[in-house]
């Protein structure tokens, strides 16, 4: 039902930033601008270093490939609109258009984490069963994980967009408290009841970020057993070695996201600053680390790093 003040499906939403840091968006853009240069260089930088070396194409590669391509788009889908809030006050959007953004990231964000879930089952494989992983990890699986790891976060994100735009019609205000349209801030805005919204999200959240940490964790318990149980000092450090860039992406993502996600929908004591800031770290940290930490763990990627700036082996 209509209420007194209520705006019946705004065709323009207002995103105001960071609320409460509205005097020093400007200077806090220089950070996230920088941020999104080194994410775009270093994943554009991994990409053409893994296609164009041949001994580059196996599965854990072809994985942080497309890991690289995702955290591209992912962080293309906020920082352009970000930046013109911050520095032209461009902070209108059309309605329409705020909801693609959220369906984009929240698919990509779940993308995501379907490649880290696959990266885990690669290494499983290939340590704790390695003469079957060529014969498990084929070309054609490597195909039916990427589509199957898109479909599952188009198909699971499409409803918030859906019940979005179809049940809530009635909209207490059109400024969003937030720099980039995220599922919970637009909900929020509704005059109506919302209660399903919030449970399909919570839905999404733990069907996806949730058991991909299950099975991930689970993944690595194994890794280690496996790994402790070799006989070899020098066997145990090669194989735990292969690990280490894993598991800091690893932690990094799920850490910024559970801590992100938790905040947002239950800390209502902590400054709504706080709260966005969080959020657009989640987004920009991993696109900015992922390249950093498979560079400088991994040496065929160093290596191929070496030919394209000096045209020569580094050896």
């Amino acid at each position: 039902m209509p209420q007194n003040g209520t705006v019946f499906r705004p065709s323009v939403l207002t995103l105001i930033g960071i609320p409460g840091l509205e005097s020093v968006q400007f200077w806090i853009g220089i950070p996230f601008c920088t941020m999104y240069i080194i994410a775009l260089f270093g994943n554009s930088l991994l990409l053409v270093i893994i296609k164009t070396e041949h001994s580059l194409h196996e599965p854990m590669y072809v994985f942080l490939a497309m890991l690289g391509a995702t955290d591209i788009v992912l962080s293309t889908c906020i920082l352009p609109k970000m930046l013109g809030i911050f520095w032209f006050h461009l902070s209108k959007i059309y309605f329409d258009a705020c909801l693609l953004q959220m369906w984009l990231i929240h698919t990509f964000q779940a993308i995501e984490s379907g490649i880290l879930l696959a990266m885990a089952l690669d290494r499983y494989v290939a340590i704790c069963d390695p003469l079957r992983h060529a014969t498990i990890f084929t070309h054609q699986l490597l195909t039916q994980i990427a589509v199957g790891v898109t479909l599952r976060a188009a198909l699971l994100a499409a409803p918030c967009l859906i019940l979005i735009k179809c049940q809530l019609k009635f909209y207490r205000t059109t400024v969003v408290s937030h720099s980039y349209c995220e599922h919970m801030a637009i909900v929020k805005l509704a005059a109506e009841d919302v209660r399903i919204n919030k449970i399909y999200g919570l839905f999404v959240a733990f069907s996806i970020l949730g058991l991909d940490i299950i099975f991930i964790t689970l993944s690595y318990i194994r890794i280690f057993i496996t790994v402790f149980n070799l006989p070899q000092k020098e066997a145990r450090l090669k194989a735990f070695n292969t690990c280490i860039a894993h598991i800091l992406v690893f932690l990094e993502f799920y850490l910024l996201a559970f801590f992100s996600f938790f905040t947002h929908r239950f800390g209502s004591h902590i400054p709504s600053y706080i709260h966005i800031l969080l959020s657009n770290l989640y987004l920009l940290v991993p696109p900015l680390l992922n390249p950093i930490v498979y560079g400088v763990k991994t040496k065929q990627i160093r290596d191929g790093m070496f030919k394209i700036f000096y045209h020569k082996d580094p050896s």
